[in-house]
């Protein structure tokens, strides 16, 4: 699943490194320019959505996805499709949700602010659950029918975090592997403003006190 807003250009690099064998699914969540049209013609399933969020997009993917084992990632160009694998393979040694634990590929990919924002949540989240991550794994995999059952309710920024923390909640065993992290196309939609990443910790804030 790779939730869209205005990702056109990514898209032209993102889609044609998906692995033979995994299916596509573009959730345009409101696009103003040509998302939906460069994923189709680059053979993706898409999906719109409209209720605008991060988390209405990712779960929007998840009702429409159909094989048993399904992963996310973020279609900005920041992530390697390629390294899918890497978040697929431990499912299949008996993990039941793994996160891709992001490794910059250079100093621009993950400026100072997003690292501490990202630092002192999953600081948070080993207070609320026990677990001991390094990062909230933008790329991330588990079995379709497991991650409904978990009865999502956020449909903006603390939908990820959520998802960990209910699955936490269920005991679920939960592990990390490394994949690389490049300099996102284009400005965040979400992170790209201070005022985007202050809204981001609060919607995720708002998970970890409910």
């Amino acid at each position: 699943m790779l939730p869209c807003l205005d990702e056109a250009a990514a898209l032209l690099w993102v889609l044609p490194r998906v692995p033979p064998g995994l299916r596509a699914i573009v959730v345009d969540n409101g696009s103003t320019d040509d998302t939906a049209n460069v994923a189709r013609a680059l053979g993706a399933h898409v999906v719109r959505e409209e209720r605008r969020g991060f988390g209405a997009a990712c779960h929007a993917g998840l009702l429409a996805a159909t094989a048993d084992v399904v992963a996310f990632m973020d279609a900005d160009g920041s992530l390697d499709p390629r390294q899918l694998d890497r978040v697929l393979d431990p499912l299949r040694e008996g993990a039941d949700l793994v996160l891709g634990r992001r490794r910059p590929t250079s100093a621009a990919a993950w400026p100072w602010h997003l690292r501490v924002a990202n630092t002192v949540l999953v600081h948070r989240l080993e207070r609320r659950t026990g677990l001991r991550l390094k990062d909230l794994g933008p790329m991330r995999a588990g079995r379709r029918a497991a991650l409904l059952g978990l009865d999502l309710h956020d449909r903006r920024s603390g939908y990820p975090l959520e998802m960990v923390v209910r699955a936490a909640d269920r005991r679920w065993r939960i592990s990390e592997v490394d994949v690389d992290y490049a300099p996102r196309t284009g400005r965040s939609k979400v992170t790209g403003t201070p005022l985007g990443v202050v809204r981001a910790v609060r919607d995720m804030s708002a998970v970890l006190a409910s």
